[in-house]
């Protein structure tokens, strides 16, 4: 889309991780949008930010104030905040505003048709889309981690102004891309982590359109298909994946051992016993499981040494507690050494990335929790449909 010297509305994710007293914990996805912001400032556009920041009645739903401060440190431009969102007050400062100008508006959930999920023709007709778009020549969505929510902001606008993706969004489209290109191959992908039926979800999608060349598990999913394997792991860990509600996955987990699934499960584990940390192999576990042995360990880095597009998505292990951060830092380690593409799947993963990395043109750091999440899965997200009925 040829934007210079419009008012431009651009869709952000400033969600952020909040503290106690209300203050913003990490600043890397406002760091992110930067360079969107300043090339649509470089090309002489006024730029209207909005974006979420929690949910109403959580703790991390603020105001924007901060989230402007921030982002005018890393755009060495003044954002001006805007307390309101599509009131008279905003609108006023939309039509005032002059070439060059940024303005954020404040959280826009604030706004209660943000919480209702639609189809963008909906939306389209919400009053948020009706006030804010006729000020605006076009729309930009650079919010990749939020393209799986079907909202006004994400999928309204896109229908009533000419609209186009944002420079993260194409980031991650492009990067993410590569998982479904079969020239890519082979591809592992690291799955591990707490969130055992998406992790499900994603080993059924790569299952059934045979992406995946080999799927290496930690974590709970690790001890899921262990369980569905007939390996016993002890009574404590039964009791954890029973509190969890995990063992009714059993049966899924098990048709995709008997479909030819490539899940490849942990031949020993780290566990905790009476305040110590010792290996045990996996049919001898004895203690609570924390993390992937040392054996598994090597067995998983030579599967990612040969593996041309590398996915790493959840922890090994418990790596909140050093103790339990070996297997996620080898599998790590051995993902960065490797010649291939690497992508991290966020959150907790990205802790594990020590020091700097050589070629950042062969690493991508996904900025998308649940979109992410449905992108693997291989369900469509709505922000990125929405943007290909765009009025353009």
């Amino acid at each position: 889309m040829e934007l210079s010297g419009r008012k431009v509305l651009l869709r952000v994710d400033l969600n952020s991780p909040i503290d106690k007293d209300g203050r913003i914990l990490d600043s890397s996805r406002l760091k992110a949008h930067a360079p969107t912001i300043k090339e649509l400032v470089e090309r002489r556009n006024s730029v209207v930010l909005i974006s979420h920041q929690g949910r109403p009645g959580d703790r991390d739903f603020v105001e924007l104030q901060e989230h402007a401060q921030i982002l005018s440190k890393y755009l060495d431009m003044n954002v001006e905040f805007v307390d309101d969102v599509m009131g008279p007050y905003a609108r006023e400062k939309i039509k005032n505003m002059k070439e060059g100008e940024i303005i954020l508006l404040n959280n826009v959930r604030m706004v209660s048709e943000e919480l209702i999920e639609a189809p963008p023709q909906q939306h389209a007709k919400t009053f948020l889309v009706r006030k804010l778009s006729p000020l605006f020549d076009g729309y930009v969505n650079d919010a990749f981690a939020t393209a799986h929510r079907s909202q006004p902001s994400l999928v309204g606008f896109p229908l009533v102004i000419p609209s186009a993706a944002g420079r993260v969004m194409e980031k991650e489209i492009s990067a993410l891309s590569k998982i479904f290109t079969p020239e890519e191959s082979p591809k592992v992908f690291v799955l591990g982590g707490g969130k055992v039926l998406d992790t499900l979800r994603i080993i059924e999608n790569l299952t059934k359109k045979r992406i995946a060349d080999r799927i290496l598990t930690g974590g709970l999913i690790a001890e899921l298909f262990a369980t569905a394997k007939g390996i016993s792991l002890g009574k404590e860990n039964m009791e954890v994946l029973e509190k969890l509600g995990i063992l009714s996955l059993i049966p899924r987990a098990r048709k995709l051992l008997m479909s030819g699934s490539p899940v490849e499960i942990p031949v020993d584990f780290k566990v905790e016993r009476e305040g110590k940390t010792e290996e045990s192999p996996v049919h001898k576990v004895n203690g609570v499981i924390k993390d992937i042995g040392t054996n598994t360990a090597d067995i998983y880095s030579s599967f990612i040494k040969d593996s041309k597009v590398t996915v790493l998505r959840g922890p090994m292990g418990i790596i909140e507690d050093e103790r339990f951060r070996d297997g996620s830092k080898s599998v790590m380690k051995a993902a960065l050494e490797n010649s291939g593409y690497v992508i991290v799947g966020g959150g907790h993963m990205v802790s594990v990335l020590e020091g700097k990395v050589e070629d950042t043109s062969k690493l991508h750091i996904s900025t998308g929790g649940g979109a992410l999440l449905l992108f693997l899965s291989g369900e469509r997200l709505p922000a990125l449909e929405a943007l290909s009925l765009s009025k353009v």
